[in-house]
């Protein structure tokens, strides 16, 4: 049997057995090797923690205060990235374990590796439509794009050597949650992309391990508007990768 190019990592708290064994039935069903990457309780970390959170900037950027949620979420696909970096796989899949996975993510995997030179991290699901581009076809299976929009979340993905080295020296202190900051490719210099239709999905129906409703931690209007600006900054640029991302490809 062919030994498949993606290293699988599911990241699973130590406290969710059950989200565990779900998605462990999900991935047996697809006859797909896989690693539990033991994630991170970030309430076992402290917010003031210089070297895990830049306060003053995740304020500045989100116009909130940061959950141990989020910080525990952060560290733990810092930790994937380094545990990849561990291996010689050149690419990894990255899950964490709400996900739900399509029959055909295998294929969807396969059809990535044969493309490998078009992308260095490709999210494979997501939250909101992302505005999406056509870049590639990737055959039956959909399609290789840019997104103009916001598509966040961090439940599935897939990256290449290059992506896993930049994020693992630089991603900390966190300024913003992790699914906000890791699809920044022109920030990070990488080549972000996305599968449309995605091939895996959130669940909606269980309860979220971060909690963002728990607390108000809103600031003030007032206090909120520097993160306002950073959102409008963050879009324009978002916009201008699109679509030159868009362009290159369309004039190749």
């Amino acid at each position: 049997m062919q030994t498949s190019p993606f290293l699988t990592l599911v990241i699973n708290l130590d406290r969710s057995p059950q989200r565990l064994l779900a998605i462990s039935k999900q991935l047996a069903g697809l006859n797909m090797p896989w690693e539990r990457l033991p994630a991170a309780e970030g309430k076992l970390y402290s917010l003031e923690d210089a070297e895990l959170v830049d306060l003053p900037e995740f304020g500045r950027r989100h116009g909130k205060t940061p959950l141990h949620g989020e910080l525990g979420c952060y560290l733990s696909h810092v930790w994937a990235m380094r545990r990849f970096l561990e291996t010689d796989s050149p690419y990894a899949l990255i899950l964490e374990d709400d996900v739900h996975i399509a029959a055909h993510l295998p294929q969807v995997l396969d059809v990535l590796a044969a493309c490998s030179a078009d992308w260095d991290m490709v999210k494979l699901s997501g939250v909101h439509s992302g505005t999406p581009l056509k870049i590639k076809s990737l055959g039956n299976v959909g399609s290789l794009v840019v997104t103009l929009t916001p598509y966040t979340g961090s439940s599935a993905y897939v990256i290449n050597r290059q992506a896993a080295q930049r994020y693992a020296s630089d991603l900390l202190p966190m300024r913003v949650p992790y699914d906000h900051e890791f699809d920044r490719g022109w920030h990070w210099g990488l080549k972000v992309r996305a599968v449309m239709p995605p091939a895996c999905g959130h669940d909606q129906s269980g309860e979220s391990m971060i909690n963002t409703t728990a607390v108000n931690r809103k600031f003030h209007w007032t206090r909120r508007l520097p993160a306002m600006g950073w959102r409008l900054q963050n879009q324009w640029r978002r916009l201008i990768y699109g679509w030159r991302v868009w362009l290159r490809f369309r004039l190749n």
